[in-house]
């Protein structure tokens, strides 16, 4: 489908919805990035998962890597609170190693592999460069943190200052601090976070997509009304 028809499909879609949701679907893709990417690996704990992709989308953190090498990931709906309708989650499962496989994907995408544990050669969060371009973020399980493959292959690690006796934050308050203090300076920076036309066009379609009822009528109908496209 071309750039045109699918505006054209938009806007025929979007007479389904009030007028102030289509306007916050033109204010809220505006503050979308994939400059910036998590991946959560065998978070075992349904309400930890949950929370992760429910900062993520808060902060406008588009896609979201769930890694099922032991756990599959199930939303809890009092937890994620329909987030995982607004955002992109990529799954990865039935591969000898998930892990491995979520790494060159996005390696192919051209992130950087930063993994969450501290490491000799780690740095804290608010020193990560963010200059050096896109980054996916790696968050382990609860009791065990990042698998030997995330260790092995990480470009990069970063931790974040604690100053307590505990051993660490919970894995769902980590991915949050990690993604406010990233986005924050992502934002304030001149870089380009943003997406493309294209890609706006393509996420604000599966969003009216995901507020309408049955728009897979709704779309047939569309195109039986508009035969030449």
């Amino acid at each position: 489908m071309d750039r045109a028809t699918k505006q054209a499909l938009y806007d025929y879609l979007t007479e389904c919805i009030s007028d102030t949701r289509k306007q916050k679907f033109e204010e809220n893709i505006n503050w979308r990035t994939r400059y910036l990417t998590i991946a959560v690996e065998d978070i075992y704990q349904t309400h930890n998962a949950s929370a992760v992709m429910r900062s993520a989308e808060c902060m406008g953190i588009h896609d979201v890597h769930v890694i099922e090498n032991v756990n599959q990931y199930r939303p809890n709906a009092d937890i994620v609170m329909g987030a995982n309708k607004w955002m992109n989650m990529i799954h990865y499962n039935g591969q000898e190693d998930n892990t491995l496989t979520c790494i060159q994907h996005l390696r192919k995408q051209g992130y950087r592999i930063v993994a969450t544990t501290p490491h000799e050669k780690d740095c804290l969060i608010q020193d990560l460069p963010i200059e050096k371009g896109p980054m996916a973020l790696f968050f382990g399980t609860e009791r065990e943190g990042i698998s030997q493959t995330v260790f092995e292959q990480a470009d990069e690690f970063v931790k974040i200052p604690m100053v307590g006796f505990t051993e660490s934050y919970n894995i769902s308050v980590s991915a949050a601090i990690c993604m406010y203090e990233l986005m924050k300076r992502l934002r304030a920076s001149d870089l380009p976070i943003g997406l493309s036309e294209d890609e706006m066009l393509d996420i604000k379609l599966s969003w009216v997509k995901a507020t309408i009822t049955r728009p897979d009528l709704i779309e047939a109908e569309f195109f039986k009304n508009n035969p030449s496209l």
